[in-house]
């Protein structure tokens, strides 16, 4: 379930309709329906208006709807400040990767305190379904840089920079020594050999939260 469709779950328990959503909010008539992610800023427009929201549940899918006085917000840091996990935007994967910050600067993505990925170096939102059922569109994995010399684990799955472009697959043994085979755990798609030479940068998934 993306962020839109989790507001619009909460509009229909609260008995909540569209246009009160947008007068109360300030937000664009249509905004539910586009196919943007939410983003922390709106995130806070709606948290302000509709207190009662967990702020967990609505950006990450993480928990009951509603808030409890014991809920542990999300904290996220401002885009100055560098501090929690940024959530780093698919298209710029490959400067994170190989850590030219040229192409990203994490202080201006958001970051989110998430304890059980103590150690990770960023986050990522999963598109498409070729990891299903593993992992689905729309899921936020957390993630590790390893050296290129790095021993591989096999079966683990991977976030590769490579001549395919950036991509997140299960890794095994390729057909010699030089060699790695990924794997979409959606048996669809068909499994590709890479030589190592064209692989560029690898991070190890240590994480997933789930989007419902």
């Amino acid at each position: 379930m993306s962020d839109k469709e989790r507001i619009k779950q909460y509009l229909e328990y609260k008995g909540i309709s569209k246009n009160k959503f947008y007068s109360q909010t300030g937000l664009s008539i249509g905004f539910l329906d586009s196919g943007s992610s939410l983003g922390v800023d709106k995130a806070r427009i709606i948290i302000n208006k509709f207190p009662d929201i967990s702020l967990n549940w609505l950006i990450m899918g993480i928990g009951d709807m509603l808030r409890s006085d014991t809920d542990t917000q999300i904290a996220t840091a401002e885009p100055t400040t560098i501090g929690g996990i940024p959530l780093i935007p698919i298209e710029a994967m490959a400067g994170v990767l190989s850590g030219n910050s040229a192409q990203v600067m994490e202080r201006d993505c958001e970051h989110y305190n998430i304890p059980m990925f103590k150690g990770a170096e960023f986050l990522i939102r999963i598109s498409g379904d070729s990891m299903q059922p593993k992992y689905y569109s729309g899921d936020i994995v957390a993630c590790k840089r390893l050296p290129l010399d790095t021993f591989f684990q096999w079966n683990r799955v991977y976030v590769v920079d490579s001549e395919q472009g950036v991509i997140i697959k299960r890794v095994r043994r390729g057909s010699d020594d030089r060699h790695i085979i990924f794997v979409s755990d959606n048996t669809a798609y068909e499994p590709f050999e890479l030589p190592l030479e064209k692989i560029y940068s690898i991070a190890l998934v240590v994480g997933v939260v789930r989007a419902e």
